[in-house]
């Protein structure tokens, strides 16, 4: 008998639900379901139906963190060839928007998933953590990075060296997420988020994607050389043609991706 999916893809039109699906593991990140969940992905950023895809787990946990049995016996050789390719980078180079519907636990490797991810919509059951302290490690996979970006350094460092959890209203006062929605609606708030992404000119959604993430990477001037550079490259694409003409004409464009 085949062995179940460790990510589940579903379209529904220009969008797709990718769940994480081990729940008995609380959907703890392990080589192999990254590196399906990386897969996934990709052949999504090849999909031209698909615009923006919405990333979750259950209610109980997005993702409760690394696999502790996977990594306990690793070396640091086991853990190096695990990881070439890196998953991780692979998820991070995804073209179009990913948006993290979280229910429940976003702890350790969890949560610098849903970091990874460009928007985050959180159930007001949600709790999130850089736990990694209390086994001797620190986050491996951007929590030290990304989470200082979204909050600040004197937020992160406490996070990093308390492992203290927080619950979603505390992170979203903090700035590491988008929105925090009713236990029973965060899902179908993060589809509706994704379809409004999705109706949007897809390359320009692409490449302001890609515009924002090099403001975390680069100095001002670098970042502002590199927006002006996408916002000039849109000019020469149908959906820009097609955008303007449906402003002036007063009707909904119909973007088609060129």
């Amino acid at each position: 008998m085949p062995e179940e999916p460790l990510v589940l893809v579903e379209r529904e039109g220009r969008i797709a639900l990718l769940t994480l699906n081990r729940p008995k593991a609380l959907n703890a990140l392990n080589g192999a379901l990254l590196n399906e969940l990386a897969e996934a992905l990709e052949a999504l950023d090849r999909d031209d139906e698909v615009r923006c895809s919405v990333l979750t787990g259950n209610e109980r946990a997005f993702a409760a963190g690394g696999d502790i049995k996977q990594m306990s016996d690793s070396t640091v050789g086991d853990m190096v060839e695990r990881e070439s390719p890196s998953p991780w980078r692979r998820i991070a180079a995804i073209r179009k928007p990913v948006i993290a519907a979280v229910g429940g636990y976003a702890l350790g490797g969890g949560c610098e998933l849903a970091l990874t991810c460009d928007m985050i919509v959180a159930s007001e059951a949600a709790r999130f953590g850089q736990p990694e302290i209390d086994l001797g490690i620190i986050p491996g996979a951007g929590g030290t990075q990304r989470l200082t970006r979204a909050v600040g350094k004197a937020r992160a460092m406490e996070l990093v060296l308390t492992g203290r959890r927080i619950e979603a209203r505390e992170a979203y006062t903090m700035g590491m997420i988008t929105r925090v929605s009713p236990a029973e609606t965060y899902l179908d708030d993060a589809k509706e988020l994704a379809r409004a992404v999705a109706a949007k000119a897809p390359l320009a959604a692409q490449l302001g994607k890609d515009a924002v993430n090099k403001a975390y990477e680069t100095m001002l001037d670098q970042g502002l050389d590199y927006e002006r550079k996408s916002f000039l490259v849109l000019f020469s694409t149908e959906d820009k043609e097609e955008g303007m003409a449906a402003f002036t004409e007063k009707r909904k464009p119909e973007f088609r991706g060129r």
